[in-house]
């Protein structure tokens, strides 16, 4: 049975995630920040079947919360077959733009969204290169595309200025673009994904529904040796391919 550690996955996407990765019998691994909301997420997953699941406490900000996940899930197993970086904040507070966010904002944002992907995906490695077939997701969004906002034409050019949001996750692209390029001679396949606009929490219930979203992101995590690596997918914005210009 393949093993998959999901970040931030008790509730929203990353939950709808998991969800969708027991059903397609992996044994999953749910990150929570807050270990009670982990486990509550689990024992919800189990009610309805899916029982090949356990809550992990990690914090993806704190360098000793992130070693203690990685030692608790090495002792369970040997191998990790897929990561997803799904922890993020959207970091600021509306309006999101460049000149009313606060530089501590900016600084959330980034700690999360691209240090924390780093920081767990440093130590995670390790137990991933056992694996025949490791892949990595990284939670993106198409706000992210330099090429995309920049353009007048893209419909999302005239409202979706989150500055604060919108520049930690295009560092995230750049960090996924580097990460694919050191493990390009390996099985590994690393990928930025956005899952749409969707209606959770983080987004105030606006969007998409969550399965939707959640099988964006799966189809990237079980991909076949002949599958893309180093690459940013928003079906959204492209519903033909998938793939999107940084």
């Amino acid at each position: 049975m393949k093993k998959v550690f999901v970040t931030g996955a008790n509730k929203g996407i990353g939950f709808g995630t998991a969800k969708l990765l027991l059903q397609n019998g992996f044994y999953v691994y749910i990150g929570s920040r807050n270990l009670k909301n982990g486990e509550a997420a689990a024992d919800q997953l189990k009610a309805e079947g899916l029982t090949h699941v356990e809550a992990v406490q990690i914090d993806v900000t704190d360098d000793a919360s992130v070693k203690a996940a990685f030692e608790e899930i090495k002792k369970k197993t040997e191998v990790l077959d897929v990561l997803i970086n799904n922890a993020g904040i959207n970091g600021g507070k509306d309006p999101y733009t460049a000149r009313a966010a606060e530089p501590e904002e900016f600084k959330a944002a980034f700690d999360t969204n691209v240090v924390g992907t780093a920081r767990v995906t440093n130590l995670f490695i390790e137990l991933l290169r056992k694996s025949s077939s490791p892949r990595i997701v990284n939670l993106s969004t198409s706000v992210g595309s330099l090429t995309l906002q920049s353009d007048p034409e893209w419909p999302a050019y005239s409202y979706a200025k989150y500055a604060v949001y919108a520049s930690s996750k295009a560092a995230l692209n750049m960090y996924t673009v580097h990460l694919a390029y050191e493990l390009r001679d390996t099985n590994f396949k690393v990928n930025a994904v956005c899952p749409g606009l969707t209606a959770t929490d983080f987004t105030g219930g606006n969007g998409g529904d969550v399965e939707t979203a959640a099988g964006r992101i799966v189809k990237y995590a079980m991909i076949g040796e002949d599958g893309p690596t180093g690459k940013f997918f928003s079906e959204e914005t492209n519903p033909e391919t998938g793939e999107v210009p940084w």
